[in-house]
Parts: structure tokens; sequence; C-alpha cells
């Protein structure tokens, strides 16, 4: 989410700045569903997590929530990858969203979606 995005930002990364000047635009104007946010933790995740765990998973379930809640309307943007054999609070954001359906890609099968390109070949 847009707040783990700043906080890991180098001092002169402007693409980060930018994102910090816009964070509006990042945000989305509803709150996630508790009810799809407790179903992605314990069918995505595990039923019975650890407060440490928890903690560890941080606002994923609640990204996943916001896709499922439109479901084909929204699709999750994540540089993590898919590691299936990972379990409880150590699964990856590409295979909670697999167990749900939930679109998932990473930024360059967005920016190639967007049809983004730059002028360093012409």
């Amino acid at each position: 989410m847009l707040e783990e995005i700043l906080a890991g930002k180098k001092t002169d990364d402007p693409l980060a700045s930018w994102m910090a000047n816009h964070k509006d635009d990042f945000r989305l104007k509803e709150d996630a569903d508790p009810v799809l946010v407790n179903k992605i933790v314990t069918e995505g995740y595990a039923p019975d997590l650890t407060d440490i765990e928890l903690i560890e998973i941080g606002k994923d379930p609640f990204l996943v929530a916001h896709a499922l809640a439109r479901y084909g309307e929204r699709c999750v943007v994540t540089a993590e990858v898919s590691a299936p054999s990972k379990q409880r609070a150590n699964r990856r954001l590409p295979d909670v969203c697999k167990t749900f359906g939930v679109q998932c890609q990473n930024p360059f099968q967005v920016y190639r979606d967007l049809g983004f390109r730059t002028a360093w070949k012409k």
C-alpha cells in the first residue's frame, strides 16, 4: 500500500516523491468490508493466526478485500512473487489472490496492459 512504498523510499526517488505529493489519488474512497477482510485472513492465510502473524501480514488482506468487493473491476498490483509452498502468514499476495480468483499482476504487466512506453527506443 502507499504507506509501505513511502516508508521504503530513498531520498532521491522521484517516483516516490511524486506519489507522496499525490496521495489522495492512490487512496480508495471506501472502507474495506470487515466480513471480506475476515474471509481473506481465515481462508487465505489461516483461521488461527497469532497476533504476531497478523502483524506480519499487515494490510494485505484489506487490499485483497477491496479487489474482491469489486470483483472483475480491480486488480492487485504487487512485486511479490508466487510461492505456493508458503503457509500461514508467509503466504505471498499472488497466492492469496489466486485463492479468491482476484486478478493479481506485477508492475511490469500493468505497464504493458496500460500501453506505457518510453522514448528510449524509436
